[in-house]
């Protein structure tokens, strides 16, 4: 039977290179993985999900716009579809998290969401709150704080390298803006508006 899968963590932990090797192990075993990652998300090649340490593959692109379900169902229907991996899942709505649990309940299509669990602020992204609800599996994918500690926080930084507490939710950045924390560090940080 299908699942929902939600993993989750802060910047830097592999979330986009894990993702990328489920892709492999399917493709290895001849099997068709459908792709998605955020239009938003502009870092790299827009259309192309890319790790940090190198490894990229082809993906199709959502914005707030986009019917997952729709999508997916017009997709299968041309060639079978094994398994369906979302990056930036943090970026999703409340209504295709809902549609993806469709594709799971009704076309019984595993779907792998990759994700950031929250902002700069502390606060759940939409996409996250909905796919920690409803996901049937949750797994966080780990990575550290300068301390050594595990980080689950992350701060937005400005070009001087001060810490930033207040904007938009949303600012697409890799590790020039932004620093994942433990939260005795991220506290520190948002009070002290430095890392160190």
């Amino acid at each position: 039977m299908a699942q929902l899968y939600f993993y989750y963590s802060t910047m830097n932990a592999g979330k986009s290179t894990s993702l990328l090797q489920s892709a492999y192990n399917y493709k290895e075993r001849g099997m068709n993985a459908l792709l998605f990652t955020a239009a938003i998300d502009d870092r790299y090649t827009v259309g192309t999900i890319t790790s940090r340490i190198g490894l990229q593959a082809p993906a199709q692109l959502f914005s707030e716009s986009s019917n997952l379900l729709t999508e997916v169902a017009n997709l299968h229907n041309q060639e079978a579809i094994d398994c369906v991996l979302l990056d930036e899942a943090q970026f999703l709505t409340r209504e295709q998290v809902q549609q993806l649990c469709q594709v799971v309940d009704q076309l019984n299509i595993p779907v792998l969401c990759y994700g950031l669990r929250t902002d700069f602020q502390g606060e759940l992204f939409e996409g996250s709150r909905y796919l920690l609800a409803w996901a049937e599996k949750l797994s966080e994918l780990k990575t550290v704080c300068h301390c050594g500690s595990k980080a689950i926080m992350v701060v937005r930084t400005g070009a001087d390298g001060q810490v930033i507490t207040e904007g938009s939710q949303v600012e697409i950045g890799g590790n020039e803006r932004y620093v994942s924390l433990c939260r005795q560090h991220f506290h520190q940080a948002q009070q002290t508006k430095s890392i160190n």
